[in-house]
């Protein structure tokens, strides 16, 4: 070791009472790894990412990241975590949050299930003394076993959701503090809700991710704090608000209102926590893809204080013109965007950047898009705020389990699965540009000795009255939920009295919609491709391969006109198109895996876009 590395190592090690064992070298220093294929946000990542608040909709000012340099080493196996912590620092460095099989992560390591992450870290001296510390994880794939000071502090499954735990006892104030996460990973080893991450690679399932790909993060708060708020507004200026406190003593809560029209300007009310506040907003303009209006909120319990935001919407089903319809705010909406699987080439679930991560919202809402189907993955918080910001409507996917083998869940991983789906739904129903949970994509994963969608619908509607559900996007329908959801490629089949293998005929008491078609493909040039050996042999498999891109344009031109017909004579009212991006072996993006090279003919697309909603508005 350096003299002074070998100084700090023996001070942290004497602070935190562990025995002093010298390692034979510094651990191995974090560098970008050059990934198969980067974007162009790939070398602006630096060492400090994600600097932004990571929770749009609980925001305080006292706060501080813990993004950056950790260290990181493979462990033997699940016996470690029984074990004390290895001391730190491990062998590498690692940069958090990232997949360690991303190029960011500077480890692009495959076949980890078990592993150790470890930092220092101090608290800020300004911070208060008399408040509580909140150690926050955004999100680690898959179960995370947490030790701050060589305690265990518990264990948090599931790969896409927040995890929270209180460190004031364990953290020592002007002292240097170990943060050790011990994290397994069995991606598709065992049946968990894992998406489209595999270790056997193939044409439609891609590379996996592993590890602390979230933020991870320290907060300072009142004993009494506020740990959520659950908000919806309706288009009828009604706000539905709960604000749920640790200690779940019901507690004067006062909400201020920003931003309304003039003569109102700031509205003030008061009630209890940690139960249903009904309050009515004079004034409110609505929330709408063309007019994504927001409003600021602060929400004040006892010392605590934390902003958030709201836009006021209503989404149902009815029947307009004798066709069951989407409506948004008293209005037949069409829903139009594509498939957004969310993969990028650097970071693998993560974007490189909160940049990066607009610029594809950015070229979605730009060619006239109002949707955005979020692809059996759960994005960071910021995702979801930029499409709040944009006016996307959001149609979020529950993220699948396990399709590599015809054996359907064990009661035990069926209510793993149910548990999940709800943290889902809780942790995401703030949000006014998401207006469909979907249950169950293609089959993926789903029971069918019995119909367990029957009850998942029902609860789902219990914890979130303000939205539709599609139980069932694809096949294996069985008549629940508020959609008949088809799958057809390339060309749709969108509410029409014709069908397909796997699918269902349409059911007029539900919404007709098409959940995916399209998928035109058309080989980049090679500096644009992935260029992994196995996924290059499966470019061939994508649902229809152009040779160039005039006759790519020409047949989605023929593929939108013929949706178009379906709206204006049967029973269409939404579509998603395959899809937003590459994504290794498929090459049918809007624009190719590296965002360098766009492949839709900009002003085409937006003409046969608005082609659609206009033949809808004729409908309506």
């Amino acid at each position: 070791m350096h003299l002074i590395s070998q100084l700090c190592f023996l001070l942290c090690a004497a602070a935190l009472g562990n025995a002093v064992v010298l390692r034979p070298r510094d651990p191995v220093k974090y560098q970008l790894k050059t990934p198969p294929l980067d974007t162009p946000w790939t070398d602006k990542v630096g060492r400090s990412p994600w600097p932004q608040y990571p929770r749009p909709q609980l925001r305080r000012d006292v706060w501080n990241s813990l993004n950056g340099i950790w260290t990181y080493q493979a462990a033997a196996g699940a016996g470690d975590v029984e074990k004390s912590p290895p001391l730190l620092p491990y062998a590498e460095e690692v940069l958090i949050p990232s997949c360690i099989e991303g190029g960011i992560s500077g480890l692009q390591k495959w076949g980890v299930t078990h592993m150790w992450f470890g930092t220092y870290f101090e608290i800020p001296q300004e911070w208060n003394s008399n408040e509580r510390i909140l150690l926050n994880f955004e999100a680690v794939d898959y179960e995370a076993t947490v030790f701050v000071n060589n305690v265990r502090l518990g264990r948090n499954t599931g790969g896409y959701f927040r995890f929270t735990f209180d460190i004031t006892d364990q953290v020592k104030r002007g002292q240097l503090n170990s943060l050790k996460v011990f994290v397994f990973d069995p991606t598709d080893d065992q049946s968990i809700p894992q998406g489209k991450q595999t270790k056997r690679l193939s044409h439609i399932f891609y590379t996996p991710c592993s590890g602390i790909w979230q933020t991870v993060w320290l907060e300072s708060v009142p004993k009494n704090h506020i740990t959520s708020v659950d908000i919806s507004g309706g288009m009828d200026g009604q706000l539905n608000i709960t604000v749920h406190s640790n200690t779940r003593q019901p507690t004067q809560v006062k909400v201020e209102i920003h931003g309304l029209e003039s003569e109102y300007a700031t509205q003030r009310w008061g009630f209890e926590s940690d139960q249903l506040a009904k309050i009515s907003v004079p004034g409110v303009k609505l929330w709408s893809p063309d007019s994504p209006k927001l409003y600021n909120i602060t929400v004040k319990m006892g010392d605590d204080l934390v902003q958030t935001y709201t836009g006021f919407r209503t989404i149902k089903s009815e029947v307009v013109n004798g066709v069951r319809r989407p409506i948004l705010n008293g209005k037949f909406l069409f829903q139009f965007g594509p498939l957004d699987q969310g993969y990028w080439p650097d970071g693998i679930h993560l974007p490189p950047t909160h940049e990066a991560m607009v610029w594809d919202l950015e070229l979605i809402k730009g060619l006239g898009m109002n949707m955005v189907r979020k692809h059996i993955k759960i994005e960071p918080d910021l995702f979801y705020e930029a499409c709040d910001r944009l006016g996307l409507l959001v149609i979020q996917d529950m993220v699948s389990m396990r399709v590599h083998t015809n054996a359907r869940p064990s009661d035990a991983e069926q209510a793993e699965f149910e548990r999940q789906l709800e943290i889902m739904v809780n942790e995401h129903k703030s949000y006014p540009s998401i207006v469909t949970w979907v249950i169950y994509n293609e089959g993926w994963g789903q029971r069918t000795d019995y119909f367990p969608e029957f009850k998942i619908v029902d609860r789902i509607r219990v914890l979130d009255p303000s939205r539709l559900i599609d139980a069932v996007t694809g096949w294996e329908d069985h008549g629940t939920g508020d959609f008949l959801d088809n799958h057809h490629y390339a060309d749709p089949q969108c509410g029409t009295p014709y069908y397909s293998r796997l699918s269902s005929p349409y059911d007029q008491s539900r919404i007709g919609f098409q959940g995916e078609f399209g998928g035109l493909g058309h080989r980049p040039e090679d500096k644009h491709l992935w260029p992994v050996e196995g996924a290059v042999r499966t470019i061939n498999e994508t649902y229809e391969i152009h040779a160039n891109t005039d006759s790519y344009n020409w047949r989605a031109h023929v593929l939108l006109d013929l949706l178009k017909q379906q709206i204006e004579r049967y029973a269409c009212s939404g579509a998603v198109y395959t899809q937003t991006t590459d994504v290794e072996g498929e090459v049918n993006g809007l624009v190719t895996y590296d965002r360098r090279f766009v492949r839709v003919d900009t002003q085409q697309w937006r003409t046969d876009i608005q082609a659609l909603y206009s033949a809808a508005a004729g409908r309506a």
